[in-house]
């Protein structure tokens, strides 16, 4: 490329992010670049014509016909790649207050499908018309199916890998001893004239069958900020009831309390389940879940939730501190999604630090060994230093 050429893409990218204030200087934009930046304009600039502060030649915004939002939902999909998008769409819905909008099945056909996507349609469960939410279904089974591709087989091969782990004994039955490790931990026993190794040590697994090894209890916090981690929460207590050695419970709570367990086989129904927004009552979510625990030394209670109580903090507390005496393995988590560490009651996350419970965020990829983690009970204030968001309390 020339370096007249370069000046000319350069000047082309700058006319592009500053709009249609920069016509008089950089030119209008034309063809494709016309296109896209009509496509930015009815997000970004104003309704009065301009675009942070700066005068602009043309109108913007979206209005209120789900027509047009529609035709602009397929302008930006065909304009920009699918990441770009999915911010697009987020920023209209919170811009322009598109929330009505999307109960339309015209709109909802339209839309790229993203996890913060199905946190609005959520939200909205309780008001949408039958009209739509087969709609809206749609789009949330096809974001929970990316989903499972994404994190299904990582976690039973975590999960399986841990419990196999623990499982080890060391005195064996013949049929259970895991040769590869008896043999690597008697190596220094090798015989050279017999050309073998003589183990005095033998590592093999318990008798694994059918039986459930461990109790996992998954409690969601479904307030409205939370909306990114209840859906990837859903898909992943789906995927672990559907391990035989492991019994899934998945409570999630506002100010109620819901025990979606027997929905568990369909990760779009757990998900319909769920009625984000309202306040929170954490301690309500704890003593219910704490009836669902009766192995306490076999079993994970995961709490998922940004920590901002609205019921009985020292009760929390105190039950906290009954299960982690009991040996359940208490996990606490800020956030279970993409975005990062959250907003968090960080006097509630010192005070379960204290239990020995430390809270701290985690993304989808991570989680999977966390749960690998919490089923060998390593120490997991270790583990959130090193594998998780920069959350930690």
């Amino acid at each position: 490329m020339s370096d007249g050429e370069q000046a000319a893409e350069r000047r082309r990218r700058w006319r592009l992010v500053l709009g249609g204030a920069a016509d008089e200087s950089l030119g209008a934009a034309e063809g494709r670049d016309g296109a896209m930046d009509s496509a930015m304009a009815a997000l970004y600039d104003t309704p009065d014509g301009t675009a942070d502060g700066r005068a602009s030649k043309r109108s913007a915004g979206l209005g209120g016909s789900a027509p047009k939002v529609a035709r602009w939902l397929g302008d930006i999909r065909e304009y920009f790649p699918s990441t770009v998008v999915q911010v697009m769409q987020a920023d209209a819905i919170e811009r322009l207050d598109l929330t009505r909008l999307l109960l339309e099945p015209e709109m909802l056909a339209a839309v790229e499908p993203d996890v913060h996507l199905v946190g609005t349609l959520l939200s909205l469960n309780r008001v949408m018309p039958d009209a739509a939410r087969e709609t809206a279904r749609q789009v949330v089974r096809t974001v929970v199916e990316e989903l499972e591709r994404r994190v299904a087989q990582p976690t039973r091969a975590a999960v399986t890998g841990a419990l196999n782990r623990a499982a080890r004994v060391s005195r064996p039955r013949h049929a259970d001893i895991d040769w590869d490790r008896t043999i690597r931990a008697n190596l220094r026993h090798y015989v050279p004239e017999h050309r073998t190794v003589i183990p005095e040590r033998m590592v093999g697994f318990g008798r694994r069958g059918s039986a459930v090894r461990r109790d996992v209890v998954l409690c969601v916090d479904q307030s409205g900020s939370m909306a990114s981690s209840v859906v990837f929460s859903g898909v992943f207590a789906a995927v672990l009831a559907s391990m035989r050695s492991l019994r899934t419970s998945l409570v999630v709570f506002d100010m109620a309390v819901v025990d979606l367990t027997d929905q568990l086989a369909d990760p779009v129904e757990v998900l319909f389940g769920t009625q984000l927004g309202g306040g929170t009552d954490i301690n309500r979510a704890i003593a219910y879940s704490q009836q669902l625990i009766t192995r306490p030394r076999d079993s994970i209670f995961v709490l998922i939730s940004d920590l901002y109580e609205g019921g009985v903090r020292e009760e929390m507390l105190r039950r906290v501190a009954e299960m982690t005496t009991a040996g359940v393995q208490v996990v606490a988590l800020l956030a279970l999604s993409d975005e990062g560490a959250p907003a968090y009651d960080h006097e509630n996350a010192a005070a379960l630090a204290e239990l020995g419970v430390p809270a701290f965020a985690c993304t989808p990829d991570a989680f999977p060994d966390l749960m690998a983690a919490a089923i060998e009970r390593r120490d997991l204030r270790a583990f959130a230093g090193r594998r998780t968001d920069p959350g930690n309390a």
